[in-house]
């Protein structure tokens, strides 16, 4: 069974960092494509960062650009999500998704789906 596991949520102050982490299990990691969503109260999930399977290509939403910087370890399954300079609306649940071998941007497109670790960044 596939398995997206998130970990490194938190609280932070507004200005602070985190960095999240995401152990995949159940698939051939590397041929996966990686992405990170996040989903507000009240809002659709959104997409945050997306990383090809090698690791060379890299998307990122407006929104965090220049404040996040994904990347992944394949020897290890794991991929991350360092964010920096946080801001109150980076409040939300992140979530880590896989996508077999394209990167995309849209949540419709991915194939599997972790729990969500909650990230909360107050003023």
């Amino acid at each position: 069974q596939v398995q997206l596991v998130e970990s490194g949520g938190g609280s932070v102050q507004a200005g602070g960092s985190l960095r999240l982490s995401c152990a995949a299990s159940g698939l051939t990691f590397r041929n996966f494509a990686m992405g990170w969503f996040r989903q507000a109260p009240g809002k659709s999930r959104e997409f945050a960062a997306a990383i090809s399977r090698s690791g060379e290509k890299t998307y990122y939403a407006d929104s965090v650009k220049g404040r996040f910087t994904i990347s992944r370890d394949n020897a290890k399954n794991t991929v991350y999500l360092q964010m920096n300079s946080l801001k109150p609306e980076d409040t939300a649940v992140y979530y880590c998704a896989a996508r077999f071998m394209l990167i995309v941007t849209s949540v419709e497109e991915y194939n599997y789906w972790g729990q969500g670790t909650q990230v909360t960044v107050s003023s």
